[in-house]
């Protein structure tokens, strides 16, 4: 029992870490791309433009940063999450948290905008942090 509230204790810590490092990332102004940022409301149009736009390299590192925000969410999220449904829940809770980061993004960020894309890559990470560890560790602690 005193395991699983360490357990459970760090995992919130690590949440509470994350959230902050999250919004010290994507809330952060951009001033300098105040003029070229555009708001994205078609799946798919961000990464297309990705796939044009920039060397594969930096597609990839575009692409795969958006991933990876969303992997802590996959792997802390289900230490709070009940048994039943958990994978699903996850899911749910990371894509509106990303939904919410992005909406604050676009309507209050000066040279950020909100990008579907965004919102459908964290939550491809928050499912592969699930899948990967989450699922796992969250089993063995959570009752």
């Amino acid at each position: 029992m005193l395991v699983r509230g360490l357990v459970l204790a760090a995992a919130l810590v690590g949440l509470v870490a994350f959230s902050v490092l999250l919004a010290k990332v994507t809330l952060t102004p951009s001033p300098a791309s105040e003029d070229i940022v555009t708001s994205n409301l078609q799946p798919g149009r961000s990464l297309r433009q990705y796939a044009e736009d920039y060397t594969f390299l930096a597609a990839c590192k575009q692409a795969g940063g958006n991933v990876l925000l969303g992997v802590p969410f996959g792997l802390l999220l289900p230490f709070f999450v009940p048994r039943r449904l958990r994978m699903i829940r996850t899911v749910l809770l990371a894509a509106v948290a990303m939904a919410v980061v992005e909406l604050i993004q676009g309507a209050l960020v000066q040279g950020r905008a909100f990008d579907i894309d965004d919102v459908i890559l964290n939550t491809t990470g928050a499912l592969l942090g699930y899948f990967v560890l989450g699922r796992r560790i969250s089993h063995r602690y959570y009752t």
